[in-house]
Protein backbone atom coordinates (compact mmCIF):
# COMPACT_ATOMS: atom_id res chain seq x y z
CA UNK A 1 0.00 0.00 0.00
CA UNK A 2 1.38 3.37 -1.07
CA UNK A 3 -0.13 6.42 0.65
CA UNK A 4 0.93 9.71 0.57
CA UNK A 5 -1.76 11.49 3.15
CA UNK A 6 -0.99 14.22 5.25
CA UNK A 7 -3.79 13.64 7.60
CA UNK A 8 -4.26 9.96 8.98
CA UNK A 9 -7.79 10.31 10.82
CA UNK A 10 -7.61 7.11 12.21
CA UNK A 11 -4.97 4.39 11.75
CA UNK A 12 -7.39 0.96 12.33
CA UNK A 13 -9.28 1.29 10.34
CA UNK A 14 -7.02 3.17 8.22
CA UNK A 15 -8.89 6.82 7.42
CA UNK A 16 -7.23 9.54 5.82
CA UNK A 17 -7.39 13.05 4.19
CA UNK A 18 -5.08 15.28 2.02
CA UNK A 19 -5.74 19.32 2.35
CA UNK A 20 -7.03 20.38 -0.98
CA UNK A 21 -3.87 22.61 -1.03
CA UNK A 22 -2.16 20.55 -2.24
CA UNK A 23 -4.97 19.38 -4.96
CA UNK A 24 -2.97 20.61 -8.52
CA UNK A 25 -5.45 20.39 -11.96
CA UNK A 26 -8.70 18.13 -11.78
CA UNK A 27 -6.92 14.58 -10.89
CA UNK A 28 -6.71 13.60 -7.47
CA UNK A 29 -3.03 11.04 -7.39
CA UNK A 30 -3.80 7.78 -6.39
CA UNK A 31 -1.70 7.96 -3.03
CA UNK A 32 -3.56 10.95 -2.50
CA UNK A 33 -7.05 10.33 -2.67
CA UNK A 34 -8.46 10.26 0.37
CA UNK A 35 -9.15 7.13 2.22
CA UNK A 36 -12.65 5.78 4.29
CA UNK A 37 -12.60 2.14 5.46
CA UNK A 38 -15.27 1.09 7.95
CA UNK A 39 -13.14 -1.97 8.46
CA UNK A 40 -9.70 -3.65 7.46
CA UNK A 41 -8.95 -3.98 4.41
CA UNK A 42 -9.82 -7.46 3.59
CA UNK A 43 -8.61 -10.43 1.55
CA UNK A 44 -10.35 -10.68 -1.30
CA UNK A 45 -12.22 -13.70 -2.79
CA UNK A 46 -11.05 -12.43 -6.34
CA UNK A 47 -15.06 -13.08 -7.55
CA UNK A 48 -18.03 -11.30 -7.88
CA UNK A 49 -21.37 -13.19 -7.52
CA UNK A 50 -24.55 -12.09 -9.05
CA UNK A 51 -27.59 -13.54 -7.77
CA UNK A 52 -30.88 -13.20 -5.67
CA UNK A 53 -34.06 -12.30 -7.81
CA UNK A 54 -32.28 -13.47 -11.45
CA UNK A 55 -32.79 -16.03 -13.67
CA UNK A 56 -29.54 -16.78 -14.46
CA UNK A 57 -27.04 -16.30 -11.38
CA UNK A 58 -22.86 -15.74 -12.18
CA UNK A 59 -19.67 -16.00 -10.91
CA UNK A 60 -17.32 -13.69 -12.40
CA UNK A 61 -13.20 -12.20 -12.08
CA UNK A 62 -11.44 -9.89 -12.78
CA UNK A 63 -10.75 -11.31 -15.96
CA UNK A 64 -14.32 -11.50 -16.84
CA UNK A 65 -15.27 -7.60 -15.80
CA UNK A 66 -12.30 -6.68 -17.91
CA UNK A 67 -13.43 -8.57 -21.52
CA UNK A 68 -16.36 -6.53 -20.94
CA UNK A 69 -16.98 -3.21 -22.81
CA UNK A 70 -14.96 -0.48 -20.89
CA UNK A 71 -15.39 3.24 -19.90
CA UNK A 72 -13.68 5.33 -18.04
CA UNK A 73 -15.39 8.65 -16.04
CA UNK A 74 -14.32 11.54 -14.05
CA UNK A 75 -15.88 11.06 -10.92
CA UNK A 76 -15.62 13.69 -7.45
CA UNK A 77 -16.36 11.25 -4.34
CA UNK A 78 -16.99 12.96 -1.31
CA UNK A 79 -16.88 11.11 2.47
CA UNK A 80 -20.52 12.00 3.70
CA UNK A 81 -18.77 13.02 7.11
CA UNK A 82 -16.31 15.64 5.32
CA UNK A 83 -16.33 18.89 7.23
CA UNK A 84 -17.48 17.25 10.57
CA UNK A 85 -14.50 18.49 12.41
CA UNK A 86 -16.04 21.41 12.46
CA UNK A 87 -19.44 21.16 13.12
CA UNK A 88 -20.53 22.85 17.12
CA UNK A 89 -21.60 21.54 19.78
CA UNK A 90 -18.65 18.26 18.05
CA UNK A 91 -20.22 15.16 17.04
CA UNK A 92 -19.03 11.75 17.15
CA UNK A 93 -17.60 9.65 14.21
CA UNK A 94 -14.29 10.34 12.04
CA UNK A 95 -13.05 14.13 12.62
CA UNK A 96 -12.63 15.07 8.75
CA UNK A 97 -11.36 18.65 7.93
CA UNK A 98 -12.62 19.42 4.06
CA UNK A 99 -10.01 16.74 2.33
CA UNK A 100 -11.95 13.65 2.61
CA UNK A 101 -12.68 14.74 -1.14
CA UNK A 102 -10.96 13.36 -4.34
CA UNK A 103 -11.32 13.40 -8.01
CA UNK A 104 -10.15 10.42 -10.35
CA UNK A 105 -10.58 8.88 -13.60
CA UNK A 106 -12.27 5.46 -13.03
CA UNK A 107 -12.03 2.89 -15.85
CA UNK A 108 -14.50 -0.17 -15.83
CA UNK A 109 -17.77 -1.58 -17.16
CA UNK A 110 -21.15 -0.39 -16.97
CA UNK A 111 -23.65 -2.54 -14.64
CA UNK A 112 -26.76 -2.37 -16.38
CA UNK A 113 -25.71 -4.96 -19.33
CA UNK A 114 -24.52 -7.16 -16.46
CA UNK A 115 -27.97 -7.25 -14.91
CA UNK A 116 -30.11 -7.55 -18.54
CA UNK A 117 -27.76 -10.79 -18.59
CA UNK A 118 -28.50 -12.04 -15.21
CA UNK A 119 -32.41 -11.48 -16.07
CA UNK A 120 -34.49 -9.65 -13.20
CA UNK A 121 -36.95 -11.96 -11.69
CA UNK A 122 -40.47 -10.17 -10.99
CA UNK A 123 -40.46 -8.00 -7.77
CA UNK A 124 -36.69 -7.25 -8.06
CA UNK A 125 -36.49 -3.36 -6.69
CA UNK A 126 -33.48 -3.22 -4.66
CA UNK A 127 -29.78 -4.19 -5.86
CA UNK A 128 -27.80 -4.84 -2.39
CA UNK A 129 -23.90 -4.81 -2.80
CA UNK A 130 -21.33 -6.58 -0.36
CA UNK A 131 -18.03 -5.96 0.32
CA UNK A 132 -15.34 -8.48 1.41
CA UNK A 133 -14.80 -6.31 4.45
CA UNK A 134 -16.55 -7.23 7.59
CA UNK A 135 -16.23 -6.07 11.28
CA UNK A 136 -18.66 -5.35 14.57
CA UNK A 137 -19.63 -2.14 14.87
CA UNK A 138 -19.79 -0.23 18.40
CA UNK A 139 -22.96 0.44 18.08
CA UNK A 140 -24.17 -2.72 16.81
CA UNK A 141 -22.31 -5.36 18.70
CA UNK A 142 -22.15 -7.79 15.95
CA UNK A 143 -20.28 -8.97 13.12
CA UNK A 144 -21.51 -7.79 9.95
CA UNK A 145 -20.16 -7.12 6.29
CA UNK A 146 -19.96 -3.88 4.53
CA UNK A 147 -23.52 -3.54 2.49
CA UNK A 148 -25.37 -0.76 0.48
CA UNK A 149 -28.19 -1.03 -1.38
CA UNK A 150 -29.77 0.81 -4.96
CA UNK A 151 -33.08 0.65 -6.51
CA UNK A 152 -32.85 -1.62 -9.78
CA UNK A 153 -33.14 1.09 -12.07
CA UNK A 154 -30.33 3.88 -10.31
CA UNK A 155 -28.24 0.54 -10.29
CA UNK A 156 -27.86 0.46 -13.82
CA UNK A 157 -26.21 3.62 -14.32
CA UNK A 158 -23.27 2.36 -12.28
CA UNK A 159 -19.42 1.48 -12.86
CA UNK A 160 -17.74 -1.97 -11.58
CA UNK A 161 -14.41 0.02 -11.55
CA UNK A 162 -10.93 -2.35 -12.05
CA UNK A 163 -8.68 0.81 -12.13
CA UNK A 164 -8.18 4.32 -10.85
CA UNK A 165 -6.61 6.88 -13.09
CA UNK A 166 -5.01 4.10 -15.57
CA UNK A 167 -3.31 2.09 -13.09
CA UNK A 168 -4.92 -1.37 -11.53
CA UNK A 169 -7.52 -0.43 -8.45
CA UNK A 170 -4.92 -0.69 -5.06
CA UNK A 171 -6.25 -2.51 -1.89
CA UNK A 172 -6.86 0.69 0.01
CA UNK A 173 -9.11 1.54 -2.75
CA UNK A 174 -11.05 -1.43 -3.46
CA UNK A 175 -8.88 -3.95 -5.51
CA UNK A 176 -9.86 -5.76 -7.62
CA UNK A 177 -13.46 -4.00 -8.14
CA UNK A 178 -15.58 -1.64 -6.49
CA UNK A 179 -18.65 0.28 -7.58
CA UNK A 180 -19.24 3.93 -8.55
CA UNK A 181 -22.02 5.66 -8.05
CA UNK A 182 -21.41 8.84 -9.33
CA UNK A 183 -22.97 11.92 -7.52
CA UNK A 184 -23.77 10.45 -4.31
CA UNK A 185 -21.11 10.06 -1.76
CA UNK A 186 -18.48 8.20 -1.44
CA UNK A 187 -20.35 5.52 1.40
CA UNK A 188 -22.66 4.31 -1.42
CA UNK A 189 -19.25 3.21 -3.99
CA UNK A 190 -18.92 0.09 -2.38
CA UNK A 191 -14.81 -1.63 -2.07
CA UNK A 192 -13.66 -4.72 -2.29
CA UNK A 193 -17.06 -6.26 -3.83
CA UNK A 194 -17.78 -9.61 -3.86
CA UNK A 195 -21.53 -9.62 -4.40
CA UNK A 196 -24.66 -8.65 -6.08
CA UNK A 197 -28.18 -9.67 -5.03
CA UNK A 198 -31.39 -8.89 -6.64
CA UNK A 199 -33.80 -8.21 -3.64
CA UNK A 200 -37.60 -7.81 -3.38
CA UNK A 201 -37.49 -5.20 -0.34
CA UNK A 202 -35.86 -2.21 0.45
CA UNK A 203 -32.42 -2.92 2.62
CA UNK A 204 -32.34 -1.92 6.16
CA UNK A 205 -29.13 -3.11 6.98
CA UNK A 206 -26.84 -1.26 9.61
CA UNK A 207 -25.14 1.04 6.85
CA UNK A 208 -28.06 1.53 5.25
CA UNK A 209 -30.28 2.75 7.72
CA UNK A 210 -28.77 3.47 10.96
CA UNK A 211 -25.97 5.29 9.87
CA UNK A 212 -25.60 7.49 6.49
CA UNK A 213 -28.60 9.06 7.58
CA UNK A 214 -30.06 12.59 8.90
CA UNK A 215 -33.48 12.18 10.70
CA UNK A 216 -34.14 9.13 9.37
CA UNK A 217 -33.57 9.51 5.75
CA UNK A 218 -30.47 8.44 3.48
CA UNK A 219 -28.17 10.79 2.40
CA UNK A 220 -29.10 12.88 -0.77
CA UNK A 221 -26.82 13.91 -3.70
CA UNK A 222 -23.28 15.46 -2.87
CA UNK A 223 -24.57 18.99 -1.80
CA UNK A 224 -22.95 21.71 -3.20
CA UNK A 225 -19.70 22.94 -1.91
CA UNK A 226 -16.57 25.16 -2.94
CA UNK A 227 -13.54 25.38 -0.91
CA UNK A 228 -10.64 27.82 -1.25
CA UNK A 229 -7.15 26.37 -1.49
CA UNK A 230 -5.13 29.89 -2.19
CA UNK A 231 -4.38 31.93 -0.32
CA UNK A 232 -4.24 29.59 2.50
CA UNK A 233 -5.82 30.36 5.74
CA UNK A 234 -3.28 32.59 7.81
CA UNK A 235 -1.18 33.58 5.40
CA UNK A 236 0.06 37.00 4.22
CA UNK A 237 -0.89 38.72 1.08
CA UNK A 238 0.29 42.57 0.22
CA UNK A 239 -1.69 45.56 -0.16
CA UNK A 240 -2.11 46.62 -3.64
CA UNK A 241 -0.32 43.10 -5.18
CA UNK A 242 -2.76 41.22 -7.36
CA UNK A 243 -3.98 38.05 -4.97
CA UNK A 244 -5.56 34.94 -6.88
CA UNK A 245 -8.19 33.30 -4.66
CA UNK A 246 -8.27 29.63 -6.18
CA UNK A 247 -10.04 26.67 -5.20
CA UNK A 248 -12.36 23.65 -6.41
CA UNK A 249 -16.71 23.54 -6.30
CA UNK A 250 -18.74 20.27 -6.87
CA UNK A 251 -22.35 18.94 -6.30
CA UNK A 252 -24.03 15.69 -6.89
CA UNK A 253 -27.27 17.14 -7.48
CA UNK A 254 -26.07 18.86 -10.68
CA UNK A 255 -23.34 20.40 -12.48
CA UNK A 256 -21.85 23.40 -10.84
CA UNK A 257 -22.98 26.78 -12.26
CA UNK A 258 -21.07 29.12 -10.70
CA UNK A 259 -18.96 30.28 -7.79
CA UNK A 260 -19.00 33.61 -5.80
CA UNK A 261 -16.55 34.93 -3.64
CA UNK A 262 -16.72 37.27 -1.03
CA UNK A 263 -13.61 39.49 0.79
CA UNK A 264 -15.44 40.83 3.49
CA UNK A 265 -16.52 37.74 5.38
CA UNK A 266 -20.37 37.27 3.16
CA UNK A 267 -21.51 40.95 3.46
CA UNK A 268 -20.79 41.64 -0.27
CA UNK A 269 -20.05 39.10 -3.32
CA UNK A 270 -18.43 38.72 -6.46
CA UNK A 271 -18.61 35.76 -9.56
CA UNK A 272 -15.25 33.61 -9.85
CA UNK A 273 -14.01 32.38 -13.25
CA UNK A 274 -14.94 28.61 -13.67
CA UNK A 275 -12.64 26.37 -15.67
CA UNK A 276 -14.00 23.59 -17.48
CA UNK A 277 -16.25 21.39 -17.00
CA UNK A 278 -15.03 17.94 -18.04
CA UNK A 279 -17.39 16.15 -16.51
CA UNK A 280 -21.25 16.69 -14.67
CA UNK A 281 -20.07 14.84 -11.91
CA UNK A 282 -16.82 16.18 -11.18
CA UNK A 283 -15.41 19.12 -9.47
CA UNK A 284 -14.67 22.55 -11.63
CA UNK A 285 -11.75 24.45 -10.50
CA UNK A 286 -12.34 28.94 -10.14
CA UNK A 287 -10.07 31.42 -9.95
CA UNK A 288 -10.67 35.38 -8.80
CA UNK A 289 -8.84 38.32 -8.84
CA UNK A 290 -8.54 40.56 -5.46
CA UNK A 291 -6.19 43.47 -5.33
CA UNK A 292 -6.00 44.27 -1.60
CA UNK A 293 -6.97 48.12 -0.74
CA UNK A 294 -3.94 50.17 1.13
CA UNK A 295 -6.37 51.15 3.90
CA UNK A 296 -6.63 47.59 5.07
CA UNK A 297 -2.99 47.17 5.28
CA UNK A 298 -2.06 45.89 8.75
CA UNK A 299 -5.78 43.84 9.26
CA UNK A 300 -7.42 40.58 8.81
CA UNK A 301 -9.38 39.80 6.03
CA UNK A 302 -12.05 36.35 5.50
CA UNK A 303 -12.43 35.02 2.38
CA UNK A 304 -15.68 33.11 1.58
CA UNK A 305 -16.47 31.02 -1.66
CA UNK A 306 -19.95 29.82 -2.01
CA UNK A 307 -21.18 27.13 -5.11
CA UNK A 308 -24.57 27.06 -7.01
CA UNK A 309 -25.42 23.92 -9.31
CA UNK A 310 -27.64 23.40 -12.06
CA UNK A 311 -30.22 21.70 -9.65
CA UNK A 312 -31.21 25.39 -8.12
CA UNK A 313 -28.59 24.17 -4.96
CA UNK A 314 -26.78 26.76 -3.26
CA UNK A 315 -23.99 26.08 -0.41
CA UNK A 316 -25.02 27.19 3.06
CA UNK A 317 -22.86 29.70 5.02
CA UNK A 318 -23.82 28.36 8.27
CA UNK A 319 -23.42 24.77 9.50
CA UNK A 320 -25.34 21.70 8.68
CA UNK A 321 -25.69 20.30 12.37
CA UNK A 322 -26.65 16.88 13.09
CA UNK A 323 -26.03 13.90 15.56
CA UNK A 324 -23.90 12.16 13.28
CA UNK A 325 -22.03 15.11 11.62
CA UNK A 326 -23.11 14.27 7.61
CA UNK A 327 -23.28 16.46 4.78
CA UNK A 328 -21.89 19.94 6.79
CA UNK A 329 -21.10 21.89 3.50
CA UNK A 330 -21.12 25.00 4.75
CA UNK A 331 -18.77 27.67 3.51
CA UNK A 332 -15.19 28.02 5.05
CA UNK A 333 -13.44 30.98 5.72
CA UNK A 334 -10.19 31.57 4.43
CA UNK A 335 -8.59 34.66 6.74
CA UNK A 336 -5.66 36.58 5.61
CA UNK A 337 -3.60 39.14 7.12
CA UNK A 338 -2.67 42.41 4.77
CA UNK A 339 0.83 43.77 5.11
CA UNK A 340 1.47 46.60 3.88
Amino acid sequence: MTTDLDVVVSAAPLNGETPLARQEGLLTPVERHYIRNHFAIPQHPGSLVIDGLVRRASTLGLADLRARPAETWLVTLECGGNGRRFLEPAVPGEQWSIGAVGTAEWTGTRLGPLLDEAGLEPGAIDVLFEGADSGTPAALGREIAFQRSLPVAWARDTLLAYEMNGRALPPEHGAPFRLIVPGRYGMASVKWLRRISLVAEPFRGFFQADRYVIDGETLGPIAPRAVITAPADGSEVRAGSTVGIRGYAWSGAGPVTAVEVSIDGGLTWAAADLGPAPSPVAWRAFEAAWTPDLSIAGGSVSLLAQASDAAGGRQPLDQNWNSLGYMNNAARPVTVRVTG
